[in-house]
């Protein structure tokens, strides 16, 4: 009768005490995720700064450091903690009112029902509907703010990743369990989504934003600047795209009897606003890494549940180390 061996009951045994003990550091650890995203996403993207500022300027480590947090914070930081207070104060209007632009989408999609012969505005529930609008804006900015806790303990790990980068490197080969060139790989895949998700798709949704924002000035449309980061936020996901900030301001102009601001704004949007997509996308996203728009998408989707506004960004990135982690799991062990 074959035995088990001894020392496999003994490898077996510890790797389950690291799984359990791994995975219940996992679960507590989940909640400030984000700060561990966001100091390896401002990490790599001030890198290069780092060391021209130590190697090329003399500055000391603690004192290069020091300075590129404060701009991070600045450039960065300031302009999402910004937006997130806009949204947080627009909230409870696009809660209270929300119910209302529905009725008025329903009775605007009568006039649609006389053309295709079909009743499609019985099918929309305007009380439920507004209510499921209302708890999702109301988790997605809630989250956001819940996320902020994390941005210390971002800084704390970046502070020592840009002034302990040989010993980080060291570290890194040392108890991850990849060979060196499965670490090389899994380094320029996270600098590739980073590069995508936090300059490149960004910088589209800003350009496209500016120019949806002209025409919301063009038009006299209330609140324009709010229907700005709206439209820039909804360009930054796959097949939602501008009109996220487009067709609401569309609907609440026809409801307000504007027609000439509602067709205005819905005419340029699709033409204007649209045109630019290709045109910036060609012009920018090619110039660093395009990614394919459904690990977008998919990233999206996961991570705003998870951090709130800035899962648009380090959603993405999480997809993208997990499918890269899948990648070389199937070029060590084989097939799957």
């Amino acid at each position: 009768m074959n035995q088990i061996a001894p020392q496999l009951i003994r490898q077996v045994f510890l790797i389950l005490i690291i799984l359990l003990i791994g995975s219940m550091i996992l679960v507590e650890l989940i909640p400030y995720l984000m700060g561990l995203l966001g100091a390896v996403t401002i990490y790599i993207l001030l890198r290069k700064w780092m060391i021209y500022l130590e190697q090329t300027r003399k500055w000391k480590p603690a004192l290069a450091a020091s300075a590129l947090m404060l701009f991070s914070f600045i450039v960065i930081l300031l302009p999402v903690i910004g937006i997130v207070m806009m949204l947080g104060n627009k909230i409870s209007h696009a809660v209270t009112n929300s119910e209302e632009v529905i009725t008025a989408f329903k009775s605007q999609m009568t006039k649609v029902e006389r053309y295709v012969g079909y009743d499609l505005s019985s099918k929309i529930d305007a009380e439920s509907t507004a209510g499921w609008i209302s708890e999702n804006l109301q988790v997605f900015v809630g989250s956001t703010f819940n996320a902020l806790i994390a941005i210390g303990l971002m800084y704390f790990i970046l502070y020592y990743m840009l002034t302990n980068r040989r010993l980080l490197k060291d570290t890194l080969k040392e108890y991850l369990p990849l060979s060196q060139g499965n670490i090389t790989e899994l380094g320029k895949e996270v600098q590739k989504m980073v590069r995508s998700n936090a300059i490149g798709i960004p910088l589209v949704a800003i350009l496209q934003g500016i120019v949806a924002l002209i025409g919301f000035w063009i038009f006299g449309v209330e609140d324009a600047f709010f229907w700005f980061v709206i439209t820039t936020i909804g360009s930054m996901i796959p097949f939602v795209g501008t009109l996220l900030g487009i067709i609401p301001v569309f609907i609440i102009s026809l409801a307000a009897g504007d027609n000439f601001q509602a067709w205005g704004i819905l005419i340029y949007g699709l033409t204007v606003v649209g045109a630019t997509d290709n045109i910036l996308r060609i012009y920018a996203l090619k110039r660093l890494d395009d990614v394919h728009p459904l690990i977008t998408l998919i990233g999206v989707l996961i991570g705003v549940p998870i951090f709130g506004f800035l899962g648009l960004i380090f959603g993405p990135l999480l997809l993208s180390i997990f499918m890269a982690l899948v990648r070389i799991y199937r070029k060590d062990f084989g097939t799957i």
